[in-house]
């Protein structure tokens, strides 16, 4: 049923067209195919983690409806409640002549809007407030703001976008070429073969903890760091299984020399800063490259790395309202405000996508060919646009308590449990041996 998505996934990965094992039923109700999407993306990782011990996709089984679970939040806390993954302001509004999405998740980003429209802090009046904008022009001036912002576009006004042709343009991976290195081949025994793989992870919400959360599911050791007072509680519950995090002030002297430390020693390098921020920091693509050559690094940006909003924070729900998928979801719908997903589909699919180049990575990198490559959210969305869902499922997903693991993970919130894995790999399903917990809460140094 993935089959649609699965020619430009693979080829785009360098991975042989073999289907995957498929089994189960279910889709989530979107025009788009959120469903095909999710096994497909997931699939990908799979095959390309089968592939790194000579297997092909035919190793790999993805349970569908499993998978469309995974695609939203996983844990389901036992006497506690996950705090809520949106601000209080952020959300759709009407403009005076269209819509826009507002992002206010992050103090920063909240105050950039706010300051523009130049309103109190509270829904109704960030409402009135919006309503004497144009869509375009509010989203410029958020923007302009260092806030982040986006405007309802038609698919057809994307395409004739000056970005959303730049996008086009673009491939889904894009692989740049670079000195070859010395062979080395996965540090693992082919039954664990990601045991001791050093991934640093400089991500945040949502697409790039979802990529290492998937390798350290595997094996790897994976390391998050962010910055001083970053925080994503719901965010973090759901993503940082797995992973030990710590934190780190890239602009202290100390904290710089230990990052680099880790950046000299690490195998991988998962990145998600907007285009230019490492570059400011001193460790641009050619830092990183000098200071370890046979480092893996895979970045993934919002709205790609070409065009004019090559710089342009963004989030999947923004990356939604940009390229046409809410403003299609709302037309065939039939409604007249914004359809988007019912998932954050594009970051977890790109989450997929990301772990599965990190794993074609380390197949080249045996091969003694070094590896970076680049992804984003709309590149992604361009995929997953390509093949039609519906909107009325004759099976709708929904969690059974069968779909639970039966132990009990103690996160550092409260106890929980969370749902199966959708997928196996030569018969084997990713495990986890650390809980999720909140971020800077491990020292700053690899565990292997």
């Amino acid at each position: 049923m993935a089959q649609p998505l699965w020619p430009q996934i693979t080829a785009a990965l360098a991975l042989p067209q073999t289907p995957f094992a498929e089994a189960g039923e279910g889709d989530l109700p979107s025009v788009f195919a959120v469903g095909d999407f999710a096994c497909a993306t997931i699939g990908a990782a799979g095959a390309a983690l089968a592939a790194l011990t000579g297997r092909d996709a035919g190793a790999v089984a993805v349970d569908r409806r499993r998978a469309a679970l995974w695609f939203d939040m996983t844990l389901r806390p036992l006497g506690w409640e996950l705090p809520s993954i949106w601000d209080p302001i952020a959300g759709v509004y009407a403009t005076r002549d269209g819509f826009i999405r507002l992002h206010t998740n992050a103090p920063h980003h909240r105050a950039a809007a706010l300051a523009v429209l130049g309103c109190a802090g509270d829904r109704d009046a960030v409402a009135e407030a919006v309503r004497g904008w144009s869509a375009e022009a509010l989203e410029t001036a958020i923007v302009a703001a260092r806030g982040c912002a986006a405007a309802l576009r038609s698919a057809e006004d994307w395409q004739a976008h000056p970005q959303g042709r730049a996008v086009a343009a673009e491939p889904l991976v894009r692989w740049h070429e670079a000195p070859d290195c010395a062979p080395a081949p996965p540090p693992g025994p082919p039954e664990r073969v990601l045991t001791g793989l050093r991934v640093l992870d400089l991500t945040r919400v949502l697409a790039g903890p979802v990529a290492s959360r998937f390798l350290a599911g595997y094996g790897a050791d994976v390391l998050r760091i962010d910055p001083p007072h970053w925080t994503e509680p719901a965010a973090e519950a759901e993503v940082n299984l797995g992973k030990h995090c710590a934190g780190l002030d890239l602009r202290d002297a100390q904290d710089r020399a230990r990052f680099e430390h880790l950046l000299d020693s690490a195998d991988v390098l998962l990145h998600g800063y907007r285009p230019g921020a490492l570059e400011g920091l001193g460790y641009g693509a050619g830092a990183r490259r000098t200071r370890n050559p046979g480092l893996i690094d895979v970045s993934l940006s919002a709205y790609g790395r070409s065009g004019p909003w090559a710089t342009r924070r963004g989030f999947d729900s923004l990356v939604q309202m940009s390229c046409g998928i809410a403003a299609e979801g709302a037309r065939i719908a039939g409604q007249d405000s914004p359809l988007p997903l019912p998932v954050q589909a594009l970051d977890h699919g790109t989450g997929y996508l990301l772990a599965a180049t990190v794993l074609r990575g380390l197949a080249r990198r045996a091969q003694g060919r070094t590896t970076s490559a680049e992804l984003s959210l709309a590149r992604s969305a361009r995929c997953l646009m390509s093949a039609p869902g519906t909107l009325t499922p004759e099976v709708p997903v929904t969690a059974r308590d069968t779909d639970l693991a039966p132990g009990i993970e103690a996160t550092g919130w409260g106890p929980a449990r969370r749902i199966l894995p959708p997928l196996s790999v030569a018969g084997r399903a990713p495990s986890w041996t650390i809980a999720s917990g909140p971020v800077r809460r491990h020292p700053a140094r690899w565990q292997t």
